[in-house]
Formats: C-alpha cells, structure tokens, sequence
C-alpha cells in the first residue's frame, strides 16, 4: 500500500465522546471496576474494521468485585490484579459481554493469572500488558505480564521486577488453568531514567491479521524512564519465544541487543497503541505524560517512526472535575472494535485517594471512551 499522506505533523479529524461504550463499563453488580483494558480480537484480525460478529478477549489490571446499590457499596469489595472481559460482536451492549475472574477455595475473587515462573517470588502479582493471537503458533494467545512487587512506599508502592509472556492455548476460557507462562529478559532494571519493559503496546503488521502494508513482523513496543520514553521490537511470530531472536530499533538499523534500543518518542504512557490508518500512516495513541488530562497522538510513516510532534486530541479534565484527587492514565486506540475511519480510543481514570474515593463514588474506576473520526 502506497501512503496517501506522508504528514507525521497534521491530522485532520473530530472527536467526541463514546458514552454507549463509557457506560457499557458502568455497572453495579460483580465486577465494577479496573483499568487496563487492552483488546484482544479472537479471529486475530487486527485492522481497524470492527468485526460485528467476531468474539475479543478484554484485559484488565487491577479489578474491583463486589456490589453496588443506590450509587453506593453495599458490602465489602474486593480487588484482585487482574481479570477479563468477553465480548461478542463490537456493539457495546450489555449482553454482549461478560466478565470474568478466579476463585479460591473459598470462593472468594482471585487472580486470573499469578506468577508461577522460576523467577517469580511469592507475594508478587501480575498487571496485564498488551497481547495478540499468534496465528503462525496454532492462534494460542500471547499476552505479556508484569511481575509487580508491593514496596511499601508511602506513593506508588509498588516496583515491576519482571516481565512474562503467558500464553493461552487457542480454545481456552477463564480461569485459563491451562495457561503458560515464560519468563523473558524484556525487562530493564536500572536508574529511573533507564528502568523500563516492553508489552506496552503491540502493532501485528502481518497479512493475516489483515495489516494493510505487511511485512511479516510482530512490533512489540517498550516504555522506559521518567522520560516515558517509547523503544520498539519486533519479531516473526512464529519466533516469539525464541527470544535471541528479537531485533530492537536502534535508531538506524534493527539489532540484537535491547540495551541499544532507542528512543522512537518520549512524554508517553506505560500502554499505548500504534495502529495502521487507512491513509498509510501509523498512530500512536497514548496519555500525553503518563498521568495527565489529555490524550496524545504522533504520526509515523512507518512502525519504527521516526514519530512526528505529539497532537492533543482529548482533554479529560471534565472527568477529572468529578474528584479532586482523580487522575487519567494510560490512553490507547481499540482497531478492532473501531469503524471504518474512526478510531475508538480508552483511557483510565483512578484516584490518589483511592480506597476513600471507592467509597464515595464507587464507579469513578473504570474506563472512559472516545471516538476519533480522521479526515474533513
């Protein structure tokens, strides 16, 4: 496919608030909140077409489960680190989707996926990163997870350690006992200007996942120090735990050694998206800083970039004006569940007060949506 605007600095569009998938995340009884939500398409075609009658996999991080009346708990809840989503067909409707979560003896939530690796210690957990199904690999599902440690720190008190690929053999449902994990060396611990992971996002810019200009590869991008800075790797996906087989972006040429990989943007978030547009550029969709009211965007010509100046396409600060201590977090596009022309973009909203705010307002942790229509 021939690009039919090479620009990595304009982008002509409209945006407006997605509130039928807002308030699809609305809800009262069972799971009632969590961030997260990357998407995950089950015939693993992954072009910004919504597939009406296709099933897509939801990840979330840290969840809520319990139950709400009049607005407010009416029993103790409960969060667990991370949970899934259902979806038939790409209508955000009620039915069309189910949630879902483990149980422990005593019935009570739990996990859906908990480190079990040789480098997993206990009382660590498992935040979700983004995921893909390998069509070259019997269409299993990959998806990555971060090993996360409690600190014990007054802010933030929490540390990644380490970083997982689980996979899902093609057919399996929750809770996934089935599931693998395998612990890779995609995690770069350091300085705070040089820790960072990769997972944050993944572009499958093959032919069967109906890319629009394939070249065979999986691109797997990273999120590293205070910088938010974005790195890219890719990978045939027959060859994705063959690990020393993994090329990073160094700037000018893909190689070995993901030490090298360079800086492809910076002021992102720990997700984000890199799509294919119809017009034969690729998008990043990210929140502008990491935390931050708005959502930003950089256009490339090509996966690796070079990424273009960021362009502000949403300001939050309508839902932020709901709480004094809320902050939105973590934007990224949803090609799959999107029409043609249009992207569907999520971001989180969370709370510094977090466990005061539930209480207040119990429905403030979940995801907001937007529709990004590109062109006049």
């Amino acid at each position: 496919m021939i690009p039919t605007n090479t620009s990595i600095t304009e982008l002509q569009f409209t945006v407006k608030e997605a509130a039928n998938w807002t308030n699809l995340f609305k809800r009262t009884s069972g799971w009632f909140g969590g961030d997260g939500i990357f998407t995950i398409p089950l015939d693993g075609l992954e072009s910004a077409v919504a597939d009406t009658s296709g099933k897509t996999l939801v990840l979330f991080s840290d969840s809520l489960i319990g139950e709400i009346t009049d607005g407010k708990l009416d029993s103790p809840f409960v969060m667990i680190n991370n949970s899934v989503a259902w979806m038939h067909g790409a209508e955000p409707i009620a039915s069309n989707i189910s949630f879902h979560w483990a149980l422990d003896e005593q019935n009570a939530p739990l996990s859906l996926f908990i480190p079990n690796t040789p480098n997993s210690k206990p009382g660590e957990y498992f935040w979700l990163g983004d995921g893909f199904v390998n069509q070259a690999r019997n269409n299993d599902i990959y998806l990555f997870g971060y090993r996360i440690t409690t600190t014990g720190a007054d802010a933030f008190n929490f540390k990644e350690v380490g970083n997982t690929l689980i996979v899902l053999p093609s057919g399996s449902k929750p809770p996934f006992e089935d599931q693998r994990q395998i612990d890779t060396p995609f995690y770069m611990d350091g300085k705070p200007e040089s820790t960072g992971s990769f997972g944050a996002g993944i572009l499958v810019n093959t032919k069967d996942a109906g890319a629009l200009r394939p070249d065979g590869y999986v691109y797997i991008y990273g999120v590293k120090g205070i910088k938010k800075e974005v790195m890219v790797a890719r990978v045939k996906p027959k060859d994705i735990e063959k690990f020393d087989l993994w090329k990073f972006w160094d700037g000018t040429s893909w190689q070995s050694e993901m030490k090298q990989a360079a800086s492809i943007a910076e002021r992102a978030s720990n997700e984000l998206s890199v799509t294919s547009l119809e017009d034969g550029r690729y998008a990043m969709v990210f929140q502008t800083d990491g935390i931050a009211s708005t959502v930003g965007l950089r256009l490339s010509q090509f996966p690796e970039g070079p990424f273009g100046p960021i362009i502000t396409i949403w300001d939050a600060s309508a839902d932020l004006s709901k709480g004094k201590h809320l902050i939105s977090y973590n934007a990224k596009a949803h090609p799959s569940l999107s029409m043609p022309g249009e992207l569907l973009i999520s971001y989180n909203i969370n709370s510094f007060d977090f466990f005061a705010d539930v209480e207040i307002s119990p429905n403030f942790y979940r995801p907001r949506f937007i529709r990004l229509k590109i062109g006049d």
